[in-house]
């Protein structure tokens, strides 16, 4: 049940404990792609796996902002502080939890937030009264994984398959051309770049002409699937936290 579009009635008469919060940003993706697209992207994710879930699942509004000043040097872009954002995402689940929604799945769109939402959910599982977990759909995807860059080719597929009016085709090669090929400057292992500015012309890392919408198909097929098996081990886990020892 997607929250959003119901009454309080119909939330009030689901019976279940787990919710999916999708999770993502707003920030440049290149030219040809729009600055919702992490966003947009966890909502489809989470869509689809309530979708297929074998029993009932609460889908809350995506948190539009997150952890994203690496991109601020490209119009439009927005982010809050990652004590900002652990605070939103802990408040929102906790609120969540009032209503009996207490295991959540963060499904997390964007690559930024993946460190807080990690330290957040471990603050909620040892403090607060629900359980929750994120889940990052482009890190389970199978090999595709190993192309995520940003604006690059998953990310362009899955706009592809879902919102394929957003993707500015005529752009596609303008952000092919101004891309780099990987993410930061390495150097003996540590990234001396801070900001995306400093290594890509455009905000593009990877090659968005490699993203067809026939695989943004197999990208939320196995994100989706991926999310189910998240949610049955979810709802099967015993949460009781361990006794000191």
């Amino acid at each position: 049940m997607n929250l959003f579009d119901s009454t309080w009635t119909e939330a009030d008469a689901v019976e279940t404990d787990l919710a999916l919060l999708p999770v993502g940003s707003t920030e440049q993706h290149g030219p040809h792609a729009p600055l919702g697209t992490d966003a947009l992207t966890a909502e489809e994710v989470a869509e689809k796996a309530a979708a297929t879930y074998d029993g009932e699942v609460v889908v809350a509004p995506p948190i539009p902002v997150g952890v994203a000043e690496e991109h601020r040097q490209f119009t439009g872009t927005l982010w809050v502080s990652p004590d900002t954002f652990r605070q939103y995402v802990r408040e929102t689940v906790a609120s969540l939890a009032h209503h009996g929604w207490d295991r959540v799945v963060l499904v997390n769109g964007h690559g930024g937030n993946v460190g807080a939402l990690r330290e957040v959910a471990g603050t909620i599982v040892r403090h607060d009264a629900a359980y929750a977990v994120p889940f990052t759909w482009f890190e389970a995807v199978g090999d595709h994984s190993d192309d995520m860059g940003h604006g690059g080719p998953l990310e362009t597929a899955m706009l592809r398959h879902v919102a394929p009016e957003l993707v500015r085709e005529e752009r596609v090669e303008e952000a092919s051309e101004g891309a780099s090929d990987g993410w930061g400057e390495w150097v003996s292992y540590a990234n001396l770049a801070y900001d995306s500015a400093e290594f890509t012309e455009n905000g593009v890392v990877g090659d968005p002409r490699d993203g067809p919408k026939e695989r943004g198909e197999e990208l939320l097929s196995l994100a989706g699937e991926a999310l189910v098996s998240l949610l049955e081990a979810v709802e099967s886990r015993d949460v009781t936290l361990p006794p000191h020892k």
